[in-house]
């Protein structure tokens, strides 16, 4: 059982980006969107990422770095920060999924989950 103390809520919307796709190439661009909300009781600091990327063919790229778009949000008890970013892969569809490591102000360590999310091409009938 996770300690209250130390939650974070992750919610996310994506979107497939035709301007920056070229499926001729096998290129297709995603956007996502995250909110991080700090549902804790204690101020908390988004120090790394970790995301694994899998296309339809199962591929997986894997991708862990320090903050995200160039940040390490410090988020009080109730604070948000949200961000966009992008991936790219192989196939029309895929699905990411990964965690956040965090510091909390009294020292700390935990991760967050984030739960998979599609990446998906919207089909069109011609």
């Amino acid at each position: 059982m996770s300690d209250k103390r130390y939650q974070f809520r992750i919610d996310v919307h994506s979107q497939y980006l035709p301007e920056q796709s070229k499926p001729d190439d096998g290129q297709y661009a995603f956007a996502y969107t995250i909110r991080i909300t700090n549902t804790g009781n204690v101020a908390s600091q988004l120090i790394s990422r970790h995301w694994v990327i899998r296309d339809e063919t199962g591929r997986l790229i894997e991708v862990k770095g320090l903050g995200v778009v160039g940040h390490q949000p410090l988020l009080k008890p109730g604070e948000s920060f949200e961000y966009t970013s992008g991936s790219q892969i192989a196939t029309p569809t895929g699905a990411m999924h990964g965690s956040y490591f965090c510091v909390a102000e009294d020292g700390h360590r935990f991760e967050v989950p984030i739960a998979e999310f599609a990446l998906s091409m919207p089909r069109t009938l011609h």
